[in-house]
């Protein structure tokens, strides 16, 4: 998931030095929405397995 809202944002990069602002704003907040979806199971994952007893594997 975190490799598509890098994708979208990428696009979001190139739309908007190329000039075309409305798909650039539709990928960066598409970007911006992928990214913060990642985050949260991010943080439910790593809570998920604190409650397990597992620390992170390093």
């Amino acid at each position: 998931m975190l490799y598509w809202a890098l994708v979208c944002l990428v696009v979001a990069i190139i739309a908007g030095v190329l000039g075309f602002g409305g798909i650039a704003g539709t990928a960066a907040g598409f970007a911006k929405i992928l990214f913060f979806i990642f985050l949260v199971l991010l943080v439910i994952s790593l809570i998920a397995n604190a409650m397990k007893g597992k620390g992170p594997k390093v």
